[in-house]
């Protein structure tokens, strides 16, 4: 599994209270595990690599969302990087809770769902098991990767 697409700049948060058996990173789901940075920080490493896009990954980064969703909204103001933001939420589940919901604006796409172990598939691009989706939440993003879908606005 990878990170996304092309080169990226992977922040991984600490946090996670999804807990799916078999995951790449159970030791990111204590929020005591990472160290804090200040997002002006991250956005000093952010911006340093001109050629790599973001990644979003953990534990979840909706477990941290305010301070996820600031992030966001800085790199979309000051660079022009996609962002790609895993998830063991549903973006249904996500977009039913508005305080969740608040980050979605500035994520290009989402990789969404827990982890099932008994559906591991290492055939699989950017994900770990079929019921987790690449969904391309901004017309943007125009990377090509099988099985991913587009969420259609409502009109």
């Amino acid at each position: 599994m990878a990170d996304g697409p092309g080169f990226r700049t992977a922040i991984y948060c600490a946090g996670c209270n999804h807990a799916c058996p078999g995951c790449h990173n159970p030791q990111s789901w204590n929020i005591d595990n990472g160290h804090w940075m200040e997002i002006d920080e991250l956005m000093d490493i952010i911006k340093a690599d001109s050629m790599s896009n973001v990644t979003f990954t953990g534990g979840d980064p909706f477990c941290q969302v305010e301070a996820f969703t600031e992030l966001a909204r800085r790199i979309k103001a000051e660079t022009s990087k996609n962002i790609w933001c895993w998830t063991g939420y549903t973006i249904e589940e996500i977009q039913a809770d508005e305080r969740l919901a608040q980050m979605l604006p500035y994520i290009d796409t989402l990789v969404d769902g827990p982890f099932i172990l008994a559906q591991r598939d290492t055939t699989l691009l950017f994900r770990g098991s079929p019921n987790q989706r690449i969904i391309h939440l901004t017309p943007v993003e125009e990377d090509v990767c099988p099985g991913a879908v587009e969420l259609v606005k409502p009109r």
